[in-house]
């Protein structure tokens, strides 16, 4: 369960609001080229500030086992000496979410389109940090498709604050998982906020 308290945020409804009114059709036109789905628009807004971009390929320690990376968080097919553009990674960011990361997690929650926008985007944001398979295997995740199963309203703020338990890397908690999972800080949105601030 989470450690410090969730509830919404001006700052969360505020990036909701601001992804909604650019949407058209639900889709949104993000670094300007890629037509993508509103919550993806809106998980961009969570995961570039925590994962920072970086144009060279680095060996990320804190995974284990250390995994290489990439631009914005970007792990598949990157090798040692690599170097990418900015424009390549939005590139890379964009096409992954929706292919890699949206389908596959849309695809195990069911009914994805009935599910608060802010939700989407914070599970997005969630399986591209933690990976498919743990996200899908979450209670975040069962909580929302137990209720679609049995015909119930589902409670999406447990299912945000469940999600906050992903806070470890290498066995550890750390302070910036724990900040990523749950309110943010000074600059960057956290997860659970964005997720409760538009329930």
């Amino acid at each position: 369960m989470p450690i410090n308290k969730i509830a919404p945020t001006k700052r969360g409804k505020a990036a909701i609001a601001g992804v909604v009114a650019v949407a058209v059709g639900g889709f949104v036109t993000i670094f300007g080229a890629y037509k993508v789905p509103d919550d993806v628009a809106l998980a961009v807004k969570i995961i570039q500030p925590w994962e920072g971009r970086s144009l060279k390929a680095y060996n990320d320690t804190l995974a284990k086992p250390p995994v290489w990376t990439i631009c914005d968080g970007d792990t598949e097919n990157v090798r040692p000496g690599m170097v990418e553009t900015p424009a390549g990674c939005d590139k890379r960011l964009a096409t992954k979410l929706v292919r890699d990361y949206r389908e596959p997690v849309a695809s195990c929650v069911g009914n994805w389109s009935k599910q608060p926008l802010s939700w989407r985007a914070s599970i997005i944001s969630l399986s591209w940090n933690v990976g498919i398979g743990a996200t899908c295997r979450s209670t975040a995740v069962r909580i929302i498709k137990d209720a679609n199963r049995l015909g119930y309203k589902p409670d999406y703020k447990a299912s945000c604050e469940a999600a906050t338990a992903f806070n470890k890397a290498g066995g550890r908690r750390l302070p910036g998982l724990v900040a990523r999972r749950e309110m943010g800080d000074a600059t960057r949105l956290g997860e659970a906020e964005t997720c409760v601030s538009g329930l």
